[in-house]
């Protein structure tokens, strides 16, 4: 089972950019050898997903979305080679119902595949807060799934940097969110807790892989960029991992996100 995750930064605007020179979404789609894709920030509702990944699900992926609650605001998907056994939209706190944050699917092989959006958060604010009461609804979720046992992987863009390691500029955001010391121990929590950052015991004791880089400046070009787009399995199937890489296009004018895909390939 090959898994890839990817914030798209709005799927419309993926599937547009550089569509002209077959460069964008679609056409990584189409010669990815993924069998599962998830998608974060969409920033579409469901009809407006499913018009602009037609092509895709002409071609034989299927889809499941969870709209954002805000207009133009986070969304998730995944896409899949086969068909759903189960799809679960959201988590069981009531305030994230509908933020279009979560999304979770059964495989007909018996796995469960989470796609996460991870809000960016406010050191000091109540977007902080909020962020902070995601996460520990993320983490019941999570936990949920351990004590039932099913090979699972949470995968998306969590937007934490979780060591000095994840973060090419990490002194200068030690107070700043996605690096903040309590955040930093959430994760840490989970990891405690039997989660396995796949990506990162495949790569150990190394800077990056970096899957984020600002649009500004020279930052993808020096590779100043943040490890936050994770894949999080449980022990059974981490175990499996054969390969974990992240997608980093060759040049800054191939870009179509400003995250890069992040994939995983698990063995049978």
């Amino acid at each position: 089972m090959i898994v890839t995750t990817i914030n798209v930064n709005g799927v419309r605007a993926a599937v547009r950019q550089r569509s002209d020179e077959n460069l964008g979404l679609l056409d990584w789609l189409t010669h990815t050898a993924a069998d599962v894709v998830c998608l974060q920030e969409t920033r579409s509702d469901d009809e407006q997903i499913a018009e602009a990944l037609a092509p895709a699900v002409a071609e034989g992926w299927h889809l499941a979305s969870a709209s954002p609650h805000l207009k133009g605001r986070s969304g998730v998907a995944i896409l899949s080679r086969t068909p759903f056994a189960e799809v679960r939209i959201g988590l069981a706190a009531k305030e994230f119902e509908s933020h279009g944050r979560y999304v979770e699917v059964d495989l007909a092989g018996g796995q469960t595949v989470g796609c996460v959006y991870v809000h960016t958060g406010e050191a000091g604010t109540d977007r902080q807060l909020e962020k902070e009461r995601f996460t520990a609804a993320l983490a019941k979720r999570m936990a949920e799934l351990r004590a039932d046992g099913r090979d699972a992987v949470i995968c998306g863009d969590w937007n934490i940097a979780h060591t000095e390691n994840d973060i090419k500029a990490w002194k200068a955001n030690v107070k700043k969110a996605g690096f903040l010391p309590s955040e930093r121990q959430w994760l840490t929590d989970l990891l405690d807790s039997g989660w396995v950052d796949v990506v990162r015991r495949m790569h150990p004791d190394v800077a990056g892989p970096y899957s984020w880089w600002s649009w500004r400046g020279k930052a993808f070009d020096n590779d100043a960029g943040w490890r936050i787009d994770y894949h999080l399995a449980t022990e059974g199937l981490a175990a499996r991992t054969v390969a974990a890489r992240v997608e980093k296009p060759a040049l800054y004018a191939l870009r179509w996100s400003d995250h890069a895909p992040v994939t995983v390939e698990f063995a049978s």
